[in-house]
This record gives structure tokens, sequence and C-alpha cells, in this order.
């Protein structure tokens, strides 16, 4: 495990005490989001662009066209800031002033490189599949020659990073807590339905058992 040094970039600052500085947790909730945010300078111009992502050790892999303004700031070796953010619950307090909601969320600095070559594209393709639905990357038709050459990958080496994370009951003032007031939390989840399916696809293809695992484990 990786304990990032506190500085200035990575530093949280509003309420500390929520600050988390552990590669393993940080990484966990990079690991958990389907999607980032990442955010970056060109010509003096701020953007913030969501994507989906995966990781591999210490690198965040982002994929997109070669014409990608995104892109080509990455490989370009430009610095990124990469966001994750999971919404847990919303926080009802006895004050409107301390409504909050319970979250985790991660904030990733570094620069990145373009994965070069069609056999490490590929493989880093089906990272991305792989981590979006384990056994779908055997089970569809692979990238051919025409879509693997508007296809560029980019990975993303991070520098330094931090997580901030609320969980628990809402914090009133002490002379609220005799308020006729409903406090607590409504917690929040994402979930995952039955699978629909193309209409047109024949009814002799079944939904395959990767799918109806993912479904089953997420109920």
């Amino acid at each position: 495990m990786t304990t990032f040094e506190r500085s200035d970039r990575n530093r949280v600052r509003r309420v500390p005490e929520r600050g988390i500085y552990d590669s393993s947790s940080i990484y966990q909730i990079v690991d958990d989001a389907l999607v980032c945010h990442v955010g970056f300078v060109v010509d003096g111009r701020p953007f913030v662009i969501p994507t989906l992502h995966a990781r591999v050790d210490d690198e965040i892999l982002l994929h997109g066209a070669t014409t990608s303004r995104l892109i080509r700031h990455v490989q370009a070796g430009h610095e990124v800031c990469i966001t994750f953010t999971h919404v847990d619950g919303i926080v009802l307090a006895r004050s409107v002033f301390h409504h909050s909601i319970n979250y985790r969320s991660a904030v990733l600095f570094g620069r990145g490189r373009l994965v070069e070559g069609d056999e490490a594209t590929m493989e880093a393709l089906r990272t991305f599949t792989e981590r979006l639905l384990p056994g779908r990357w055997d089970d569809a038709r692979s990238p051919n020659v025409k879509e693997l050459k508007a296809t560029s990958v980019v990975a993303v080496t991070i520098d330094t990073a931090s997580a901030k994370v609320r969980n628990g009951p809402p914090g009133d003032e002490e002379e609220d807590y005799d308020l006729p007031y409903w406090a607590g939390v409504l917690p929040l989840r994402m979930a995952v339905s039955e699978p629909v399916a193309d209409g047109r696809l024949p009814e002799s293809v079944p939904v395959p058992g990767y799918i109806r695992e993912y479904v089953k484990e997420r109920e």
C-alpha cells in the first residue's frame, strides 16, 4: 500500500478529517466507479470531460477517437486532473444548513502517454471491456483494423491523489436535537435491472451467463 504525500495539490482543506491518502482506499473508489471526469486546460480554456476508464496498477487508462482533444492533450504529456464520485445517501438534518450527502470521492493528478502498437492497444481495449462487464471481450467481435486505427488509448500515471469520504448521520447543532423534524439518512445505490434485448436480436440467442451473474451479484 502506498500513502500519497500531502501537498498543496492534493491536500483536503475543507473538513480535513475526511481526507484519505492511502492508495488502497483511493483505488477502491476508482475501481467502483463506472465513469470519471477528466479536467484539463487547452489554450487557457478549461474543459471537464466525462468518460469511461480502467485502472492498471498506478495508471488510469482512457480511450477515445484519435482526433479527441482530451486524448491529444494526454498523449502530449500534459497534466490532467481526474475525479470520481459515488453518492451513497442523502443526509437530512433538522436544520437546512446541515443537510448533506454521504459520498466517496477521489481526485487524481498525473501526466499521460500514448499506448503504442496494435497489440498493446488491443490489450488495453480488452481491459476496458472486461472492466465494464467481465466475460464480454470473448463474447463479441474484436475491433477491426479500421476501428483500431481510429481509436487511441492513453495511460495516465498517477503522481498524487487523495480521497474524501462522508458517512453517517446528520450533525445538527445541539440545540436543534429537540426540534420535531425527521432527521436521518436516505440511502442511495445504483441498481441493476433485468437485461433488455436489442430489438433485432433473434430469440434463439440467450442472455449470457456472465450477464445473469452480474445482475444476480448486484440485486
